[in-house]
């Protein structure tokens, strides 16, 4: 993102408490206090939320495996399952989402402005977006580094070869950024093509007005399967960033923010736990008091923060678990059958870990 916008999404963020009123629809955010628990909360989003009814979620809409729109209108992927898993903990319906399919350039601002609710929208976590834009990042839900996809038969094999080539890359992207920096470290001059739409981006490089597209590598394999001739088109054996992508709210919203973390950490754990859809039934059956307490079943997780207690089970019964979702979306059970990686359990050398649910 460049620097001015940044700024101008800063400077939103920073009016939003004070232009808060009382609107309960779609307005934005109120200032929340969160002294320590349901009990301490005054105002948040979590209110506007729930007496809306709905969840408005912020996604891409066009990359397959993570938000896509089909031509019926169906939304699917792993960025909406967490859109879904978080009305399903609020309000037992992962239906209760309405969609906005956002650019890389309007995200923030429309975030801020509180025409969304969050955004689950390949963002990447980095420290300028976490302190100087003031967003909140929730725990990854996918770790993914920056590619570079070439045509099979161009002889490129390395980011070297890219010398005097053109490269595509959307504007207002921390790729934009990763891309000029690993060039300028590695002395290669390129000509970059800019475009502030994924999709112009693509269109332009399978028209062939650049010889490089890049992105994050999860990206480029989900846009190569929409390309003509996908097995035309190779990803170069580079990472040129780490990209840690997750959910997002706005910062001093801390009843919100718990909410979409929790929600995505409840994902994790219930893997953990091994809770399925399908056997979710007879978990709760089982004598564990850590399952007990995660289901609902005993204690008061969800109520202490604002929830309905048995949260975690409610998004099970409808979204399943982050394997399950990984599987159908990008696994196995998937066109792309994407191997987990660093985003398996960390009890499997991944990196995906959940703090106690206690």
């Amino acid at each position: 993102m460049s620097r001015w916008r940044f700024l101008f999404a800063a400077t939103l963020i920073a009016a939003v408490p004070l232009t808060a009123c009382g609107d309960t629809t779609s307005g934005p955010t109120t200032t929340a206090q969160n002294v320590g628990g349901g009990s301490g909360r005054t105002s948040s989003r979590l209110d506007i939320v729930k007496q809306r009814g709905k969840l408005i979620c912020g996604v891409d809409g066009k990359i397959p495996g993570f938000s896509f729109v089909d031509e019926s209108g169906n939304y699917s992927g792993l960025d909406v399952d967490i859109c879904r898993a978080v009305a399903a903990a609020l309000f037992d319906d992962p239906n209760a989402v309405e969609y906005r399919n956002l650019d890389s350039t309007a995200r923030f601002t429309a975030l801020a402005g509180g025409e969304v609710d969050m955004l689950s929208r390949n963002t990447t976590w980095t420290i300028n977006r976490d302190t100087s834009v003031g967003l909140e990042f929730a725990p990854t839900t996918f770790f993914d580094g920056q590619g570079m996809m070439v045509r099979q038969d161009s002889g490129i094999t390395s980011l070297e070869d890219m010398a005097g080539k053109s490269i595509c890359v959307e504007t207002g992207t921390t790729t934009e950024l990763n891309l000029t920096d690993q060039m300028r470290q590695r002395n290669i001059e390129f000509e970059p093509v800019v475009y502030q739409e994924a999709d112009a981006a693509y269109a332009a490089y399978a028209e062939g007005r650049c010889q490089g597209m890049t992105s994050d590598k999860s990206q480029l394999i989900a846009r190569r399967s929409t390309l003509p001739n996908p097995d035309d088109h190779v990803l170069l054996d580079v990472t040129m960033s780490k990209e840690p992508l997750g959910p997002v709210t706005v910062n001093n919203d801390s009843a919100w923010y718990d909410t979409v973390k929790w929600t995505t950490f409840a994902l994790i754990q219930a893997e953990e736990f091994e809770i399925t859809q399908a056997n979710l039934e007879q978990k709760k059956s089982e004598d564990n008091p850590e399952i007990k307490r995660f289901l609902g079943l005993e204690g008061s997780l969800g109520q202490d923060m604002g929830l309905p207690n048995d949260f975690a089970a409610r998004i099970v019964r409808h979204v399943g678990n982050y394997g399950e979702i990984y599987d159908r979306n990008l696994g196995e059970k998937s066109q792309f059958k994407l191997p987990r990686g660093q985003n398996d359990l960390w009890t499997k050398g991944g990196l995906m870990y959940s703090p106690p649910f206690r």
